[in-house]
């Protein structure tokens, strides 16, 4: 987007509220462009951002990832944690003025089990029915127990919209979405503005201080700021980490600072393809070791990131709950990474990485570079853009990939499609029975404890087999007009709009 969106930003604001004044409109500044406004049919990100404005979720999650009450009032397991049950909030409303009840939730769970093309059904997969037990209870039965079915309540999993609505707009839903959140939606122009307006009948109406809100999609971080700076913007979401200090120094701006729940990581093809036999870095462990240890992960973070992110050598960062201790992180160890490729009988392995054309995806795959040229690996960088690299991860088409995961609130949503057998996102073709065991015993127990002696063997034996080299979380980082109150900093990197204010 060149210089001269500015004008066209302001103008285009300028056109939605010609009657308002600035403080009664919230304009922000979205990093891309969302995809389909259907909870059940989204995939972005950036979605996620606009739709805490627009679909309240059966439950949420606070700036410490437990679980908070926001449709469902309260939840209760079965005593075989096959059955959970939901009160719902009562004087709820959609916002085209239809009954937010038992019956609601039904049908949502089940349209996002069914729908075609749902990216919900496998968060929701051992969910085998739902019993409605008065207007404002309902039960979901799993076939199972699955302790992440919370999380995903508390994501698009758990979004409820008019099921008169959604019945009659059908596939085409989201281009008219109706949810019971704060805002309703006004219009769209693609790669252009998302206006919502206040709903008059909002539950928690309360905490709700503007009229408007005004999403715009402006991808090159520098503009993004330069409309912040002018007055156009009131926050911007993933702001460039190397302007964050002059952010910082700016009297008229603030900052805000969340470590991701995903991470950044090297995806090596260990037994996705025959390319994991083609190169030592697939078929050795003691080579993926070595290629661990070239590695410097304060170093990246420092040249890649600013300094804005976490080191890390797990799927949570080192601050999490889930965090298993007992494999803590290497430091880097050129000489024994030398020692160990000349124990293997490899002299200066060679192996291509894939990576996103994307800015920090190629400033980490030249320092990767760099730093394990010092151990003895020829690394080739393969630039691929960002949807075709996926595909080619997809069909094992590649031998190392950088890849980031944006992450989910509960860690199995890090884990257990990357790491189990045979699953849809488990690029590097890895797969263990021990691992599959124990993954699935940490998705039956419902207590932190129980679930983190699992993962903790989990992580022992994936330090040893490498399937995966995690390298940092990530900071999300935003920027905002200084007098913009009630920013809360929650790692799922989503701006709630409840208590906030222009002052």
């Amino acid at each position: 987007m060149k210089p001269r969106s500015f004008t066209l930003v302001g103008a285009a604001l300028l056109s939605v509220v010609p009657l308002l004044s600035q403080a009664q409109v919230l304009r922000v500044g979205l990093a891309e462009d969302p995809d389909i406004l259907d909870p059940t049919l989204a995939r972005t990100f950036v979605g996620r951002i606009v739709f805490s404005a627009m679909c309240d979720k059966l439950l949420d999650v606070d700036e410490k990832m437990a679980i908070v009450p926001q449709l469902a009032t309260s939840y209760q397991w079965s005593a075989d944690s096959k059955s959970l049950t939901l009160k719902l909030r009562s004087g709820v409303t959609f916002h085209d003025g239809e009954k937010f009840d038992a019956e609601a939730v039904k049908f949502n769970i089940e349209r996002h089990k069914t729908m075609q093309g749902s990216n919900r059904s496998g968060e929701l997969r051992p969910v085998t029915s739902v019993d409605v037990i008065d207007p404002m209870t309902v039960r979901l039965n799993l076939n199972a127990p699955f302790s992440p079915l919370l999380a995903a309540l508390a994501d698009r999993a758990g979004m409820m919209v008019s099921p008169k609505a959604a019945t009659a707009g059908g596939a085409n839903f989201g281009t008219a979405p109706v949810c019971s959140g704060a805002f309703k939606f006004v219009e769209r122009v693609a790669q252009d503005k998302i206006v919502f307006e206040k709903y008059a009948n909002y539950w928690n109406k309360d905490k709700i201080h503007f009229n408007r809100i005004v999403y715009t999609p402006i991808p090159d971080a520098t503009v993004r700021l330069a409309n912040l700076r002018s007055g156009q913007l009131d926050f911007i979401e993933r702001a460039a980490s190397s302007d964050i200090a002059k952010i910082a120094a700016d009297p008229k701006l603030k900052v805000s600072k969340i470590t991701e729940i995903g991470y950044q990581g090297i995806t090596i093809n260990t037994g996705k393809s025959d390319k994991a036999q083609a190169n030592p870095l697939g078929k050795d462990a003691r080579v993926r070791e070595a290629f661990e240890l070239s590695l410097d992960r304060q170093g990246i973070v420092q040249v890649v990131m600013d300094g804005e992110a976490v080191a890390g050598n797990q799927w949570v960062a080192p601050s999490s709950s889930f965090y298993a201790k007992n494999a803590p992180m290497p430091k880097r160890d050129v000489a024994r990474a030398k020692a160990l490729l000349k124990e293997a009988g490899v002299t200066n392995p060679s192996f291509t990485l894939m990576t996103a054309t994307t800015s920090d995806a190629q400033k980490i795959a030249q320092v990767v570079q760099a730093m394990a040229k010092e151990a003895g690996f020829d690394v080739k960088i393969q630039s691929t853009e960002f949807a075709s690299s996926l595909k080619l991860a997809d069909q094992g088409d590649f031998e190392a990939y950088i890849l980031a995961w944006s992450g989910r609130a509960d860690p199995d949503g890090n884990v257990y499609s990357f790491l189990a057998c045979k699953q849809p996102l488990n690029y590097a073709g890895y797969c263990k029975p021990e691992i599959d065991t124990l993954l699935n015993d940490a998705r039956s127990k419902l207590t932190m404890a129980d679930r983190l002696k699992a993962y903790e063997q989990v992580a022992a034996q994936v330090q040893k087999d490498r399937p995966i080299i995690y390298l940092y979380h990530r900071n999300w980082l935003w920027a905002y007009n200084s007098k913009l109150s009630g920013v809360r900093e929650v790692p799922d990197g989503l701006l709630r709009v409840e208590g906030l204010k222009l002052n």
